[in-house]
Formats: structure tokens, sequence, C-alpha cells
């Protein structure tokens, strides 16, 4: 039988568990909402981290955008110029007019083999300061054709691609091929083909971080025409281009009559300067 003393001895060490069994849970509890705390909180940033990044890809796209607007606005106008702001997103504008080579040539596969265009035409790009994007490979604008013949395309190619080191918004401009055929008064098949074309290459070369202000002028327009007379009644012109790399084609059907036909090629090229804007 247990003594008075053992009893109380026993009595008093339950209480010291239960006594030390208290902090100790609280302590539990603390360091668990604690983690709880720490990893919502990791998320939580994680999550709006992702969201201003999503909207600063968007916002950096529009002003893209803004700038084609600017840039179309004074094609074909000589003497017609714009100014823009490209705000800041973290990342670079690089207007490089010595890039993104052209080289343009025709064949009727008889008697026309020409090249009417061989030299750079320059581009817009902006790099984000992120590695990935969900629009990656993206056309904003247009598509990934050199060239087009159909009525309403637009010239401009604005697009996300994957850049050696991040992620870049390039902004340039494709060939436009146009055709019309009528009989003058001599009863010749005149076949008028003109293609369009917008070349930088006069651009400033910047590389600038921050707000950038721009000035966007037209400096000219070139009409350059070469004149073929063709002996058959019936063919085609195919206009090849190769835009930095991308081939494209376009066929271009020819009429005339028992006395052949004239096809007049025209090369309608809009020089257009990039350059910073000094307020």
């Amino acid at each position: 039988m247990p003594t008075e003393v053992s009893r109380w001895r026993l009595m008093e060490l339950c209480r010291s568990k239960r006594a030390l069994a208290i902090p100790v849970t609280f302590l539990i509890l603390f360091v668990s909402t604690l983690g709880i705390i720490a990893v919502t909180y990791y998320y939580s940033i994680e999550r709006i981290d992702a969201r201003s990044v999503t909207l600063k890809n968007s916002m950096a796209e529009q002003d893209m955008g803004s700038f084609d607007e600017a840039l179309s606005s004074v094609l074909w106008q000589s003497g017609s110029s714009r100014t823009l702001q490209i705000n800041d997103y973290g990342g670079e504008l690089r207007v490089q007019p010595s890039t993104n080579h052209l080289l343009v040539n025709v064949t009727d596969n008889e008697n026309i083999s020409d090249t009417v265009f061989n030299a750079t035409v320059g581009q817009v790009v902006y790099e984000l300061p992120y590695s990935e994007t969900a629009d990656t490979g993206l056309f904003l604008k247009g598509d990934s054709r050199s060239i087009v013949n159909q009525s309403g395309s637009v010239m401009t190619q604005l697009y996300v691609r994957n850049g050696q080191e991040h992620v870049e918004i390039v902004l340039r401009y494709r060939l436009i091929a146009s055709a019309v055929a009528y009989v003058n008064e001599d009863n010749t098949t005149i076949n008028d083909v003109r293609i369009y074309m917008v070349n930088l290459s006069s651009s400033q070369d910047i590389e600038s971080n921050g707000e950038v202000p721009l000035v966007i002028s037209c400096v000219n327009v070139e009409n350059n025409v070469a004149t073929y007379n063709v002996s058959y009644q019936t063919g085609a012109l195919t206009v090849n281009a190769n835009l930095d790399g991308v081939q494209g084609r376009v066929s271009i059907p020819i009429s005339g009559n028992s006395s052949g036909a004239v096809v007049n090629l025209e090369l309608v090229v809009c020089d257009v300067k990039i350059e910073r804007w000094i307020r």
C-alpha cells in the first residue's frame, strides 16, 4: 500500500507534467501558426509578383502597339512626323536599323529574273526583363508571312518571341504586293505590279532603359520602276521575299494578247526615320 508521502509525490508529479504540457502545447500551436502564415504570405507574394509581371508585359505590348500606330500614321506622307514616348516597364528599347535583312527577287520562269532589293530594313525590339511569358510566339498584329497580296492585309508584324536571354516584343514590316491589268490605246495589255515596303534603316541606333521619348518621321517615298516586255498571253510573276530568314512568295497573274504584254514592276519604298526626341 502506498504511503501518504508517495501519494503526495505522485500527485505533484502529475501536476508538474500538466503544467509543462500547457506551454509546450502553446509553443507547438504558435510555431504551426507561424508556419501557416509564412507559407500563405509566400504564395500571396508569388501571386502578386506574377500578376505584376503579367500587367507589365501587357502594358509593354500596348506601348509597342501604340508605336506601330504612330509609325503607320506617317507612312507614304513625306515630311510628316509623330512623337511618342515608350514608358518604363523594366526592360530595354532597341531601335535596330542595321538588322532584319530583306532579299526580294522576281521571276516569270521565262524572260524575267531580277533581284529588286537586297539590304537591311531595320526593326524595333523591346526586351522584357523576364525570361518567360504566356504570349511567346503570339502575333499581336499581322502574321508570320514575309509577303502578302491579299486585300486588307496589314504590313505590320508585331509579335512576341524568345530572345537570347529574355522575351522580346518585335515590331517590323513585311511586304505587300498588288497588281492591276488594263489595255491601253495601242491594244497592248499593261500589267502594273507594285511591291510596297517600309524601310527603317535610316533610323538612329538606340539602346535605352527607362522612359524613351521618340520622334518618327517619313523621310521619303521612293518609286523604282522596271519595265519588261513579255511575249506570252498568260503567265505569272512570282515575287520571292526572304525577310530575316523567313521565306515567302506570292504569285501574280500576268495577262496579255497575241502581241504579248508589258509588265511594269514598281518597288514603292517608304523611308522612315526613328530617333530620340529632344524636348
